[in-house]
């Protein structure tokens, strides 16, 4: 599995109500999205900065949605570039399910 940390700016003044705002109106975007096990939505009122931390199948998968225009989109909706990166996605631990998973 794979762990990607996605961070933008967001434009200035925007606060965590309206960071909220933003982000449920492109969550159903991501919903059936093949390999995407689970994402989170983030946001740093302080630095004003933005992004989620997705769980992906495999690389191949997170890099098929990470296209110039999708980063082309992120920039338009939001005003800058998306830094990302990636990592192997070793443990799981999901305190929700009690479990700890190895991830494949």
């Amino acid at each position: 599995m794979i762990t990607a940390i996605v961070n933008f700016k967001l434009p200035a003044g925007i606060d965590a109500k309206q960071a909220t705002e933003l982000f449920k109106m492109s969550a159903p975007n991501y919903r059936g999205v093949k390999g995407l096990v689970r994402k989170y939505y983030l946001f740093d009122e302080q630095t004003g900065v933005g992004g989620g931390v997705y769980l992906w199948e495999s690389r191949i998968d997170a890099e098929a949605v990470y296209t110039p225009q999708w980063r082309a989109y992120i920039a338009e909706r939001y005003g800058e570039l998306p830094d990302i990166r990636y990592f192997e996605t070793a443990v799981i631990v999901d305190n929700a399910s009690g479990q700890i998973d190895e991830a494949a």
